[in-house]
């Protein structure tokens, strides 16, 4: 069985006008293009509350780095009161949306991936001399790449927001 650590775990609130269309795809399109993640959506949905919308988002974003590490990134978004408003910019009027927004980001290191080291007690035995005595500084530094890549991903959304 795989090993599994959660690396990093961080949350952002933001209410205001921003444009839900455009923050969808610069979201996804910085963890596909700039992580290399490859994106499913485990959730979608969407309900209607007078003239306003919640939207629930789930994704999960898997990236191989080696044979032997693996990064899990969790992104679940909240979209509550979500509507349509017309705000000025500049001498034109352009359609956007105002909403209170809640993003968690949760990056998880998974070692041994395939199971490699799982089949017997003596390969798990190995497995843990592996990581303990071998190749701790590689796992460290595995941990901090995952960790900086969620902490610019959680960066770039408050940026967007702002």
């Amino acid at each position: 069985m795989a090993e599994k650590e959660e690396i990093y775990s961080s949350g952002i609130k933001y209410k205001g006008i921003f444009s839900f269309k455009d923050y969808y795809k610069f979201c996804y399109e910085w963890l596909t293009e700039e992580v290399g993640l490859d994106l499913g959506e485990k959730k979608y949905k969407e309900q209607v509350v007078g003239n306003s919308k919640n939207i629930e988002i789930k994704w999960e974003g898997t990236k191989k780095i080696t044979d032997y590490f693996k990064w899990v990134i969790k992104v679940s978004f909240l979209i509550l009161d979500l509507q349509e408003v017309e705000i000025q910019k500049g001498s034109a009027k352009i359609k956007s949306n105002k909403g209170s927004v809640k993003v968690k980001i949760s990056g998880t290191l998974v070692r041994d991936y395939n199971g490699e080291f799982s089949n017997s007690g003596f390969k798990k035995f190995l497995r843990e001399i592996y990581d303990k005595w071998v190749i701790p500084a590689r796992i460290e530094q595995m941990e901090d790449k995952l960790a900086g890549k969620c902490d610019g991903f959680s960066s770039q959304i408050k940026a967007y927001l702002d």
